[in-house]
């Protein structure tokens, strides 16, 4: 699709609205669509979206503030009708070749009618591709705005449902206040909410990123980490037997992820990991282990600094470390730093430096009782449960993909327009 995107600024400029279409136009171009962003204020938002600057959109500016001023206070300046007409023109120039156009709160807030009414009379007179109002703030339910409000055009095209229109809120609170401006039943009402980019906010790297997209860690339903280097000692084998249990019986997509290389001062420790790979093969967790240092294969050896180590700290869930032999055992201090659940092998440095603050099992545990002991605890962490639901409804990535772009795609096609992807 080539979808239009229009709001009164753009990023670089700093709003949520502005942050919300930064995401949106990214993860759209990505996904191989044509996105043109049309706003008063802004800039090229990345390589691959087109921006177009039109100051007849923006909520600033002399024009704008003359006529903001003059409806202020009930007046509509002489130039109000040519004005609106330029701005359908600019709108149908740059976007007249969209398939289908996002438009951001000018619908319901007053910041600037030209382009409320524009837009109303493009739309009504079924001129240019269809559009979508995404709804952020509404002017005539807020009791700051009511003095600048008066009960006819232009002024109440922001308190009406416009016909043909389909509309988002950002939360279902905002929707119960559309359908309550509106008088619509909720129905009619998308909720979209915004979202969060993990790999942005964890700061991850190129390489760390590279792998959480390789191996889908966002989609999994937890993620476990075993920071340790491929020696028997950490006995990781054990590990791989725990989250086969937790798999088999609670039917989740748990990963493993074993971040160091084979030790470097036992030439047996290549062996072991071939011993680990079969171990893998052996329990159908092909998909469900991770090696950092074979990522990308055997003949291309992947290792992480200290930097990217921590990140992975802040992707998993919870920590198993399952050793059979400590001096002390560092990663448990850093898991506790990273907030994660501990789930380890029972050896006197673990009750030293975790006291009772990590779940620790004797070596000769049943795997199925460490997995249910696993599963009762994050299953009842709010931590990690509110994760988990930030991770499955939104982010960012998710949103544009299963959401916005099927909603998209259903105003397309209600409208006959014929889209290009």
């Amino acid at each position: 699709m080539h979808i239009g995107i229009v709001h009164y600024a753009a990023p670089p400029v700093v709003g949520g609205v502005e942050l919300t279409i930064f995401h949106h136009a990214r993860i759209m171009t990505a996904l191989g669509h044509k996105v043109t962003v049309v706003a008063g204020r802004g800039d090229a938002i990345q390589p691959g979206v087109i921006y177009k600057d039109e100051p007849l959109a923006g909520s600033s500016g002399e024009l704008i503030s003359r006529v903001n001023t003059a409806l202020a206070t009930g007046h509509i300046p002489a130039d109000f009708d040519e004005l609106v007409d330029q701005t359908q023109t600019a709108l149908l120039h740059h976007l007249g070749d969209c398939d289908v156009i996002i438009g951001h709160n000018f619908f319901t807030l007053h910041k600037n009618q030209l382009l409320t009414t524009a837009v109303y009379r493009l739309t009504q007179a079924q001129q240019g591709p269809p559009w979508v109002a995404w709804h952020h703030d509404f002017a005539w339910l807020r009791p700051q705005y009511q003095a600048e409000l008066y009960p006819n055009e232009p002024w109440m095209f922001l308190k009406q449902p416009w016909p043909g229109i389909r509309h988002v809120t950002v939360s279902q609170a905002q929707q119960i206040d559309l359908a309550r401006l509106y008088g619509l039943p909720l129905d009619q009402i998308t909720v979209i909410s915004p979202g969060v980019d993990p790999i942005d906010f964890w700061r991850c790297g190129q390489k760390v990123a590279g792998l959480i997209e390789r191996w889908q860690l966002l989609e999994a339903d937890c993620v476990f980490l075993l920071p340790a280097r491929i020696t028997r000692r950490k006995n990781i084998e054990l590990g791989l037997r725990w989250l086969a249990a937790v798999r088999e019986a609670y039917g989740w997509d748990a990963r493993l992820i074993i971040t160091g290389p084979p030790g470097p001062h036992n030439p047996t420790n290549a062996a072991y990991l071939d011993h680990l790979l079969s171990i893998q093969h052996e329990l159908n967790l092909d998909d469900a282990v991770h090696f950092v240092y074979q990522a990308y294969g055997s003949d291309r050896q992947l290792r992480l600094d200290d930097a990217e180590l921590a990140n992975f700290y802040q992707i998993a869930d919870a920590m198993l470390f399952p050793s059979r032999q400590e001096g002390f055992g560092i990663p448990i201090l850093e898991a506790g730093l990273a907030h994660l659940p501990i789930f380890a092998t029972d050896l006197p440095p673990f009750r030293e430096s975790a006291t009772d603050k990590a779940t620790l099992f004797p070596l000769d545990t049943p795997p199925t009782e460490v997995a249910a002991a696993i599963t009762a605890t994050l299953q009842t962490d709010r931590a990690f449960q509110l994760r988990r639901r930030v991770l499955t409804h939104f982010t960012w990535q998710g949103i544009v993909k299963h959401q916005i772009l099927p909603l998209l795609s259903q105003v397309v096609a209600h409208s006959g327009v014929t889209s290009e992807q």
